[in-house]
């Protein structure tokens, strides 16, 4: 990938997380449609965050006392400093407005603003709740992805058919297994399940429609229920009354 694309992809993640600060204070969530579920994955990381969060803030407030008597350092460090305590906050902002979203054809799996994966329903073979710690973060390999939150995934979904899957600077991966958190592990695999069962039940809906609907020999669709007798006619022309 080349360096200007690259580029163009940091600042795209950099707006996100910004305006999901807006989207925060004001409690909304972003691109969850009427009808879909958002499954919250933000919870585990809420402590750290805040925790740095203010930790930031005590350095902020230490570095102005500090560069008191140098105007130029002290605002060059003080925006530096409000801008970090905000890419922090961004974090859980960015957590908390963008909830994995089950909807009725797929499941949208998303890790804060960097990176979303979008999984068709019919493609998922197996779902499960399955509590892992991620040590360390490591290549995917192109089989398996893991959006862990804390340091942990909740949630396994093994795929019939693999996905492709971005990364933030727009590595392209082909994954079967995908491993992600989620607050209500266990509710979401349930909703995940119900989910799959009822695209099962449209699917097989459609098809006996179509089956229905099906073309005879003559090229139009076959009706319903027993054929109907044809009148006969006579040697003049006239209709013969059936006896």
């Amino acid at each position: 990938m080349s360096r200007g694309s690259a580029l163009r992809r940091l600042a795209a993640h950099e707006g996100r997380w910004l305006m999901s600060l807006g989207w925060w204070v004001a409690r909304r969530r972003i691109g969850v449609a009427p009808g879909e579920r958002a499954l919250g994955y933000a919870g585990p990381q809420a402590a750290i965050v805040y925790g740095l969060a203010f930790v930031c803030v005590v350095e902020t407030v230490g570095i102005g006392v500090l560069l008191a008597g140098k105007a130029v350092v002290h605002e060059v460090m003080l925006f530096v400093d409000g801008y970090t305590v905000l890419t922090v906050l961004g974090l859980q902002a960015a957590a908390v407005t963008r909830p994995h979203v089950l909807g009725a054809a797929e499941l949208r799996l998303r890790d804060g603003a960097r990176r979303e994966i979008r999984i068709p329903l019919e493609r998922i073979a197996s779902v499960r709740y399955d509590l892992r710690f991620v040590r360390e973060q490591r290549e995917d390999g192109g089989e398996v992805a893991e959006l862990a939150v804390a340091g942990q995934t909740s949630v396994t979904v093994e795929l019939s058919a693999p996905v492709v899957a971005v990364r933030l600077l727009g590595r392209r991966e082909t994954v079967r297994t995908v491993r992600f958190h989620a607050d209500e592990a266990r509710a979401a695999v349930t909703a995940v399940r119900e989910g799959m069962a009822a695209r099962a039940g449209m699917r097989e809906g459609a098809g006996a429609l179509e089956a229905e609907g099906a073309p005879g020999p003559g090229g139009t669709p076959e009706a319903a229920g027993p054929p109907v007798k044809q009148a006969r006619s006579g040697p003049d022309g006239a209709p013969v009354r059936p006896r």
